[in-house]
């Protein structure tokens, strides 16, 4: 069997496998293709690849050799021209989104996978590329904020006065919002959470940040650890006590998403227009509308005084360790698709493999994306 890992679009710096993961590959008597400079903008050379046992080669020899291609974004129409026929495509494809791209490719005879869409359970947790990229986020989300922000983080107190703590406001206690409470509280600063899920208070207070409660939060149990849509009247409390936070707060960082939907708008122009001047908004979910109704995705946008960063790939500012982590995701979940001899053995009774499953035989497999078409 051959994978075949494909250089992304320039937009992207990471890479689906580096070096190091080839020899694990390897090992199971795994013939692996690479792109030349696939790996370059996350600082795996050509050399480093051909070290471990890649044949380094064409985007074309790619396409057209590989049993299984490995591309963290949708490839284009033309590269879809050289694909085998009965190829495997593995990704994060967004098929909630791009469900009319999905339908193409099925019509393809493509059988394609989405690692955005593997269920969040225990036993996915190796896999879950959502969750390693995510950690990135939220800790460069903290970073970025430090560095825009016009004043400290941390308390000082000096011959010249004292300085207060910056205020944080994070909205969104999901792997992103957590790991940012955790660099902001490691930076000094005073740190409040809001998160429409309650169980997700002993968490962020045991981080050491107080958690904004709101009555009234529709169930998100059995939402695979998402948030889910909430109830007009929950919306307007949730909107008076955020306003009464976001008006004290020097920066915000917005994380809140749902599968499928627009971004849930949190801070809307009321309440832009109470925040202090110089403060600062990171919004991580900018590549779905945003949670401010100012947001523009991978733009700096300054509304009022308050400065808003629509940054939906920070991950891909650390193109290295996020490659690392996201290709580890990517080898584990190869393991459910290999038969005993190497060979592809599609298991759709395994709950992990269905899920994933976009496309196969021909047709849309995934119930929720059958739904939206």
């Amino acid at each position: 069997m051959t994978i075949g890992i494909l250089r992304e679009p320039t937009s992207e710096s990471r890479v689906s496998l580096i070096p190091e993961h080839i020899a694990v590959l390897k090992k199971q008597n795994i013939h692996v293709l690479a792109e030349h400079n696939c790996g370059s903008l996350a600082f795996a050379s050509d050399s480093l690849y051909s070290e471990q046992g890649a044949e380094l080669s064409s985007r074309e020899n790619v396409l057209k050799n590989s049993d299984i291609l490995l591309s963290i974004h949708p490839i284009s129409n033309e590269d879809l021209n050289h694909v085998k026929k009965d190829a495997v495509v593995l990704g994060v494809y967004n098929p909630l989104a791009n469900f009319e791209l999905i339908k193409e490719w099925a019509g393809k005879g493509l059988t394609t996978f989405s690692m955005d869409m593997l269920p969040r359970t225990t036993r996915a947790q190796s896999m879950d590329i959502l969750s390693s990229q995510a950690n990135i986020a939220g800790y460069k989300a903290v970073l970025l904020a430090a560095m825009q922000l016009p004043k400290y983080f941390p308390m000082f107190m000096t011959a010249a006065g004292s300085i207060a703590p910056a205020k944080v406001m994070i909205l969104g206690a999901g792997v992103a919002g957590l790991q940012a409470i955790a660099t902001a509280k490691r930076l000094g600063a005073v740190v409040e959470v809001f998160d429409t899920r309650p169980a997700v208070k002993e968490e962020v207070m045991s981080l050491g940040a107080k958690f904004i409660e709101v009555e009234g939060a529709l169930d998100a149990s059995k939402a695979g650890g998402y948030a889910v849509d909430q109830t007009e009247e929950y919306k307007q409390k949730q909107q008076q006590r955020i306003a009464e936070v976001a008006a004290k707060a020097d920066v915000i960082i917005t994380t809140a998403q749902i599968p499928g939907k627009k971004a849930p708008i949190l801070l809307p122009d009321s309440i832009l227009d109470s925040m202090k001047t110089g403060s600062l908004i990171i919004d991580l979910a900018s590549a779905t509308g945003g949670n401010t109704t100012q947001t523009k995705d991978r733009e700096t946008v300054v509304y009022k005084n308050v400065t808003i960063i629509g940054n939906s790939n920070l991950q891909g500012t650390m193109p290295s360790d996020a490659s690392k982590l996201y290709g580890k995701n990517i080898l584990n979940f190869l393991q459910l698709i290999f038969g005993a001899e190497g060979q592809i053995n599609l298991n759709f009774e395994d709950d992990l493999v269905k899920g994933t499953c976009i496309t196969y035989n021909g047709e849309v497999c995934n119930a929720r994306v059958k739904e939206l078409l």
